[in-house]
């Protein structure tokens, strides 16, 4: 942290909690506003607490391992899986400005009593993003994105309807990597930041201020496991990368926890990329509760994201739990792809 102050000629950083960090920049940017999103962040961050804890502690208490149920893809619950959306959705539905929310867990986007009174927000959000990864220790995290509800919704429309806008209509994106620290990192369209939680005060402090994500990295992030049912553009892209065409070669890191591995990406760069396979050729990130919210950062940071074809943010969903590729990185990396998918574009397009 770069701000400091003198106490009696010494000299001390001030701590900066995350929900004084947004009355800041909401007296800066939004002089009108209200406050109620302050008190809707801090229903996340109550919830990601109480997650923490749980993650903290998961070799101790008994919630590791599957919950034996399975959720709307198909994937096997993991307990804390069940644990972290439970936080979230209790934390959420006691802000009466949170109207509707939509969880990966969920088959069904929920409405609460705040939707015809004076809820004005969307949330969704994936509770405990590589969840898998729990049992060896790996970092996990929670994704969420906030969206303005439509004015045009009646009380008798489906709540989904509230739910399917495009990124680019997000008011603020962010996620929480639980690691060796645990760190918050959000945006609300005027920068990126971090903030670090405290165990000893219980708050998120500011630790990273204005993140931007370097133009040129030298780590790309793929599970290559897949390698051979990646399309041919993508071999070749990152083969490109691998001999050093882009000026320096590049190494492996992968994680194989979004958060993780896109975390990463954004403080050291390079291009993180989960492409269409032939198990899965609508790609396999969810596009509203992981693609979207990352994109949004990427952006504001200084990188974007797309799905080989278009920018991910302006991708409008059909469904809540629609699923895409996701290329995310810095302006060199991303400037590189873009080139090769339309080398391949124009090849098909003089085969066909």
């Amino acid at each position: 942290m770069n701000t400091q102050s003198t106490v009696q000629g010494t000299t001390k950083p001030v701590i900066v909690t995350v929900q004084q960090h947004i009355l800041s920049e909401q007296r800066r940017h939004s002089p009108q506003a209200t406050g109620t999103f302050s008190w809707l962040l801090s229903g996340i961050t109550l919830a990601t607490k109480m997650t923490e804890s749980r993650v903290r502690r998961a070799g101790l208490l008994d919630v590791i391992g599957a919950a034996g149920n399975v959720n709307v893809q198909g994937e096997a619950q993991q307990k804390l899986d069940v644990y972290a959306d439970d936080a979230l959705v209790h934390c959420l539905g006691i802000r009466d400005n949170v109207a509707i929310i939509a969880s990966e867990e969920n088959e069904q986007a929920i409405a609460f009593d705040g939707r015809s009174g004076p809820g004005k927000y969307v949330v969704v959000f994936d509770p405990l993003d590589g969840s898998s990864n729990i049992d060896v220790n790996v970092s996990v995290g929670t994704i969420f994105s906030v969206l303005r509800m439509p004015e045009d919704l009646r009380e008798s429309d489906d709540p989904a309807q509230a739910v399917l806008q495009p990124g680019v209509k997000q008011l603020a994106a962010g996620y929480v990597v639980y690691g060796s620290s645990t760190i918050m990192v959000y945006s609300t369209g005027h920068g990126v930041h971090g903030f670090t939680l405290d165990p000893s005060i219980g708050a998120y402090v500011l630790s990273h201020e204005d993140i931007r994500m370097p133009e040129q990295g030298k780590y790309y992030s793929s599970n290559d496991a897949y390698w051979d049912t990646f399309p041919q553009a993508y071999q070749d892209y990152l083969s490109y990368l691998r001999r050093g065409e882009l000026g320096r070669s590049y190494a492996l890191r992968y994680i194989g926890s979004l958060v993780a591995d896109f975390h990463r990406t954004l403080l050291r760069g390079g291009v993180f990329l989960y492409p269409p396979t032939d198990a899965n050729p609508q790609g396999k990130l969810r596009l509203l509760y992981e693609a979207n919210p990352v994109a949004f950062i990427a952006q504001q940071a200084g990188g974007y994201a797309t799905d080989g074809h278009q920018n991910i943010l302006d991708i409008v969903p059909q469904d809540i739990h629609q699923r895409t590729p996701l290329i995310v990185g810095g302006k060199s990396e991303m400037e590189a792809f873009e080139r090769f998918m339309k080398r391949d574009e124009l090849a098909g397009s003089l085969a066909g």
